[in-house]
């Protein structure tokens, strides 16, 4: 009887239907899932590359980025504890690589961390109210949840392509590129969830064009070294 009442309810039902590895989530392992002497490879890899000067514009993307990572991560810390879908705890671990590769670059041009080590909390005041409002509209429902998740993922792409497109250091543009890569996977995710559940999701920032040719696509893999 008690495992009939299991199988009604939604995390049953969730935990039947989708595995706990996050739908190939650790496919979009920034590192590559490779470590150096414990470091994990990617890390090791960007952090021993030459630097290279630094611009005014550089530097503000860069930690922008920082806390647009930290934005995801906490978005999906707080809306997994909402709903208990395995994808958000998933996908806010792989945002906590994120924030860690932008990490080592802020590191390693000597520049001052915006991060504040409490979920929920920015120094930039755009990204705070960005993520009080995705988390209010996430917390409705189990859907719009995983709409939220989807366009977080379209806005880190948006935001990475700008900030790629302002830089000719190698470093930050191997870090934006599998920033990106993780992003393009993480989307292809949360679509992937949302059809399952018989629901489709429009584009806000991405043109339907670059949307289509990302979700149906296959989950991109390894570590990007010549972005």
């Amino acid at each position: 009887m008690e495992l009939k009442k299991f199988a009604k309810t939604l995390p049953g039902i969730l935990f039947t239907l989708f595995p706990l590895t996050g739908f190939g989530i650790n496919n979009s392992h920034p590192y590559g899932g490779m470590y150096h002497y414990g470091t994990p490879y990617g890390l090791y890899y960007v952090e021993n590359l030459p630097k290279q000067r630094l611009g005014e514009k550089e530097k503000e993307e860069l930690l922008y980025m920082r806390e647009e990572e930290k934005l995801a991560r906490d978005v999906y810390s707080t809306l997994y504890r909402k709903w208990r879908l395995p994808i958000f705890r998933n996908i806010a671990r792989s945002e906590q690589r994120h924030m860690d590769m932008v990490g080592v670059l802020i590191k390693k041009y000597g520049l001052k961390d915006p991060v504040i080590d409490r979920v929920g909390v920015f120094t930039n005041k755009h990204i705070q109210e960005l993520y009080n409002k995705l988390v209010a509209e996430g917390e409705k429902s189990l859907i719009d949840a995983l709409k939220v998740g989807a366009l977080i993922e379209e806005l880190d792409i948006t935001d990475l392509k700008k900030a790629m497109a302002n830089t000719d250091n190698r470093d930050i543009r191997i870090v934006y590129a599998n920033l990106m890569k993780g992003s393009r996977n993480h989307l292809r995710a949360f679509t992937r969830v949302l059809s399952r559940f018989g629901y489709s999701y429009e584009p806000k920032y991405l043109s339907v064009e670059e949307f289509e040719s990302i979700v149906s696509t296959p989950i991109e893999r390894g570590f990007i070294r010549n972005p």
